[in-house]
């Protein structure tokens, strides 16, 4: 559960659905009052690394914080070879069910990491439920396994790794889950980057066999469900009709390896802008000043 410490003025609560892949319950953090907006988390994180943002959002927004499924205190859902149940469409129905729940029918999203890619698909099969759409530190998926090159998968090396064939990265990851964490993280800078109430919770979630394989399932569906489904959409020329804001770190991996500006343009109907921000990949944990500034500024 979430250290309320972090998230003064928030309540937690849980969704419980019968979704298309199967009963699925969603922890959530819920507090403010306003306009609705979801923000979604990365990899191999939890609706922790908002806490820096969330209290700042309070007076202009009603904020929905959920765990991804799999991730956190959301529950870890049974898969199979077709990876179906860890799309990041069965993710997106997750939060359009949790939204609809809470008697919103339109909302506007911002989504870091594997967040940004839910939020992105989102958008594409519910454009009326989303009115505004922020990512922060991807290229769409799609464009990032098509110009894969040396640089990324050397960066990025955990994308190759986590789609193995099961039990493969879940046997190693279960061997040392804490070896593990620091090796991923630590590319960031440093564990020292996140509060310490924040790393004992994504401990917390390493140390779980269940979670691990959910997000082993989450990369695995990427690279093979998830892109069929960007295919259909490239073919039918389905395309993002709301506004977007694209933000990413410039030490990071999307600075270094793609144009984002221009890859997320090629995905859009609308107007996109964005910028890069001084800091690595971790954005809401790095800079969390300049991602309140970015929200308030294009949510508002």
């Amino acid at each position: 559960m979430t250290n309320f410490e972090l998230f003064p003025g928030y309540v937690e609560k849980v969704f419980s659905y019968e979704s298309s892949t199967g009963k699925v319950d969603i922890s959530y953090l819920m507090g403010g009052e306003g306009p609705p907006l979801l923000l979604l988390h990365g990899f191999p994180q939890t609706k922790a690394i908002w806490h820096q943002v969330a209290p700042h959002l309070l007076a202009h927004f009603s904020v929905i914080i959920p765990d991804l499924r799999g991730y956190g205190s959301s529950s870890s859902v049974p898969s199979d070879a077709s990876h179906l149940a860890y799309s990041k469409r069965a993710m997106a129905e997750d939060q359009i069910a949790l939204m609809a729940h809470l008697g919103y029918r339109t909302f506007s999203v911002c989504g870091h990491d594997r967040g940004g890619r839910v939020a992105h698909r989102l958008a594409l099969d519910h454009p009326a439920a989303v009115e505004r759409l922020m990512v922060l530190d991807i290229s769409p998926t799609y464009t990032m396994y098509a110009k894969t090159n040396k640089q990324f998968a050397t960066g990025y090396w955990h994308w190759f790794f986590l789609i193995q064939p099961y039990p493969v990265p879940e046997t190693f990851i279960n061997s040392k889950p804490e070896f593990w964490l620091h090796q991923h993280m630590d590319r960031a800078g440093g564990v020292g980057i996140f509060d310490p109430r924040c790393w004992q919770e994504y401990l917390a979630c390493i140390n779980n066999p269940a979670i691990i394989h959910a997000m082993c399932e989450d990369y695995r569906a990427a690279a093979s469900i998830d892109l069929t489904h960007d295919q259909v959409n490239l073919d039918q020329n389905v395309k993002l009709t709301q506004p977007l804001r694209v933000l990413w770190g410039d030490k990071g991996i999307i600075e270094t390896c793609f144009d984002p500006i221009t890859d997320w343009k090629n995905c859009s109907h609308k107007e996109v802008t964005g910028r890069a921000l001084h800091c690595g990949h971790y954005i809401p944990e790095e800079n969390p000043e300049e991602v309140v500034a970015e929200i308030l500024s294009f949510f508002k």
